[in-house]
């Protein structure tokens, strides 16, 4: 009777410290997933800055564009071999090809949604590195279709900080 009393005891000690261990892993871990989801939010309001200032360059950058395809335009109009409908063609096909409107847009969105997913309570780690892909693939097209150094270097800027990002989400996932 007497051991069976010393072991009930010695087992409700261990049971109390592994139960203490238990709380104590579970309050480390929230304390570690909210350092870390602050520092995911940091990251991407970072981005957020640098895709606003490509949002004020842009206009600036488009306008540049335009003179130059108005200045190429009058050299060549004088050409006896200048078709218009071909000129045209092109010019559209150039214009599109260096507008970034549907990519900022894009990564604003992503961006928000990223936000969005890091409130949820639950682990959402997949989606987060899944958006993380997408908003590098806007970032980069927007890097190779702006043609202008500003951008580029905020671009550079955008890539840096999603590369912190893809580094905390590993390890979550």
């Amino acid at each position: 009777e007497e051991t069976r009393d010393k072991l009930q005891d010695d087992w409700n000690r261990v049971k109390d410290i592994i139960l203490e261990a238990i709380i104590k892993c579970e309050e480390f871990r929230v304390a570690e997933g909210t350092t870390l989801k602050n520092k995911l939010v940091v990251y991407v309001d970072k981005i957020e800055t640098y895709l606003s200032k490509v949002d004020k360059i842009d206009p600036t950058r488009t306008e540049a564009i335009k003179n130059r395809l108005q200045k190429h335009m009058m050299e060549i109009e004088g050409n006896e071999r200048f078709d218009p409908n071909r000129f045209e063609q092109e010019m559209v096909y150039y214009i599109e090809k260096l507008d970034i409107s549907e990519e900022k847009v894009r990564l604003k969105t992503h961006l928000d949604y990223f936000l969005e997913i890091l409130s949820e309570n639950e682990s959402q780690g997949k989606k987060l590195s899944f958006l993380s892909q997408e908003m590098g693939r806007e970032i980069n097209t927007i890097g190779s279709k702006a043609n202008d150094a500003e951008i580029q270097k905020l671009v550079v800027g955008m890539k840096d900080e999603l590369e912190k990002i893809k580094e905390q989400l590993q390890n979550i996932l």
